[in-house]
This record gives C-alpha cells, structure tokens and sequence, in this order.
C-alpha cells in the first residue's frame, strides 16, 4: 500500500534523519521517532544525574526536546494527505 505524507511531516522527520517511503507504515515511522526521543530524554536525565545541567534548568532543556519533536503530538493519520 502506497501512502502520502505531509511535506511539513516528512520536513521534521527529516530533521531526525528519517526519511520514510511511500511503502513504509506511518505507525513504524512514530515507533522509531518515539524510541528516539525517549532515548534523549534518558540521556537529558542522565546528564542531570552526573550534575551537567542544573536541576532549574532541567525543565526548559526537557521542554527544547519534545519541541524537536512536536512531530509525536500528531496522530499517524495526520501525518497524511488526504
């Protein structure tokens, strides 16, 4: 089955070096993107743990991730053209 992303969602997949096909399902693509982000929330928690970043500033550099991947607040369907 052939899909269509959304030039903006393939623009921000892009930004994370995912660059999906029209073969490859929207639902594989989210289960990646999401590994990835949880993978830079450990580490953000990790740098916090060894005392790299500040525990008040802690907050904002969480928020600066999941901005980087506002993708994830889509659901697939919306990742679509019609």
């Amino acid at each position: 089955m052939e899909r269509r992303y959304k030039q903006e969602v393939l623009d921000q997949l892009a930004t994370h070096g995912v660059r999906p096909t029209r073969a490859i399902s929207p639902d594989f693509v989210r289960g990646f993107i999401n590994d990835l982000y949880r993978f830079e929330l450990r580490r953000l928690r990790d740098r916090l743990l060894r005392r790299e970043i500040v525990k008040s500033d802690y907050h904002d550099h969480v928020l600066g991730v999941r901005r980087r991947y506002s993708v994830l607040e889509l659901r697939t369907w919306q990742w679509m053209e019609p």
